[in-house]
């Protein structure tokens, strides 16, 4: 089978220490048909009026690209990285040669402004185009051709290059900048802070359409030997091919994936619902409820609690920790402990026990 273009994926490297996490979702295609791609791609040229930034890290090494538009699957065309090397943001009418073609010019020492001035110096189409390059040392390039949609433009400053084209004005590489320079000596991974400056650009007024389909999409490589599996070392590829709010949701699976502290709520559940677990389980056996525990006690998830109902999810074949989290009730769980009193005939006495307790009180 051949992978469809349009994906969502992300590696997550941390520590030598920490598992990598990678979440792919892939279309599959049938054998024997061509991997297709979205239907406005049509022809040579990929259009992708849009806005970007490319950053490196000099302290982690890590380079990238995060973007934006209102076309489907910017991510398969726009960001450009190399471990090592830099990032590229090939854009407006996109010639996704340029980079690799880039990347490889200033991996072999070539300055970055010669390299993309030797590149475009061929190209008939150069008017057209927006390319943003920028070296694992800092130095960087810009171009946006004479004939890109207004408002159209570039910027730059230490270890990041923003541009875009078809914007609502000047405002939004403003606050792109303004956002990636705040959080420098921040501690904060690359992808977080690309993610946090696009986020800014779309807040100031983003893309000037309207009622289009909207993309984003991240690519960070890191060369540190144990942060990703990948031989060319990308640790992030997350691209939302298309949805209403793409950035944020590229904020919602980077935070996700790498469990960032706020992801999720976190908190020690109490609640009548745990006084009605709490009599199955000792009704089944897998618990002795305390004959003095005060009423606040009996609603309760505590220690005791997941050691019983990993005991019953273990007893009626159920994934238990670490293939599942300890103390997981799901709907399959209540399922089986209903089955299981009903197995050993206490349905009707139990039902009647918990009926009180499961009623509206307003």
């Amino acid at each position: 089978m051949d992978p469809r273009l349009c994906h969502i994926s992300q590696i997550k490297g941390i520590s030598m220490q920490r598992i990598l996490f990678l979440v792919i979702i892939v279309i599959l295609t049938p054998s024997g048909y061509s991997a297709q791609e979205p239907a406005s791609w049509a022809g040579e040229e990929l259009l992708f009026e849009t806005f970007s930034i490319a950053g490196v890290d000099p302290m982690t090494g890590e380079s990238g690209v995060a973007v934006t538009t209102r076309r489907p699957c910017v991510g398969n065309g726009v960001p450009w990285v190399r471990a090592g090397v830099g990032a590229v943001a090939t854009q407006a009418s996109t010639r996704v040669a340029y980079g690799e073609q880039l990347l490889t010019m200033i991996a072999e020492g070539e300055d970055p402004a010669e390299a993309l001035k030797s590149a475009l110096s061929g190209d008939s189409l150069a008017h057209r185009r927006q390319v943003a390059l920028i070296s694992i040392d800092g130095k960087s390039a810009q171009h946006t051709g004479s004939a890109t949609n207004p408002w159209t433009g570039h910027r730059s400053g230490n270890n990041y290059v923003a541009q875009g084209n078809g914007l609502v004005g000047a405002e939004v590489l403003a606050a792109v900048s303004a956002s990636f320079e705040s959080t420098a000596r921040s501690g904060r991974h690359l992808g977080d802070r690309l993610i946090e400056a696009l986020y800014a650009g779309q807040l100031a007024g983003g893309d000037q359409r309207k009622g289009r389909i909207q993309s984003a999409a991240l690519r960070v490589a890191d060369p540190r030997p144990g942060f990703s599996r990948r031989p060319d070392g990308v640790t992030t590829f997350i691209s939302v091919c298309e949805g209403d709010t793409p950035v944020s949701e590229l904020r919602r699976i980077y935070d996700n994936v790498s469990e960032t502290l706020g992801y999720r709520m976190l908190q020690k559940f109490d609640g009548e619902d745990i006084r009605q677990l709490k009599i199955l389980l000792e009704a089944l056996g897998f618990l002795n409820l305390k004959t003095n525990a005060t009423e606040e006690e009996n609603l309760f998830y505590d220690d005791t609690m997941v050691q019983a109902v990993d005991k019953f999810r273990l007893s009626r074949g159920l994934a238990v920790y670490p293939r599942s989290p300890a103390g997981l009730v799901d709907e399959e769980t209540v399922e089986n402990l209903w089955l299981a009193i009903d197995e050993i005939g206490k349905g009707e006495e139990i039902r009647s026990l918990v009926r009180d307790i499961a009623r509206v009180r307003r």
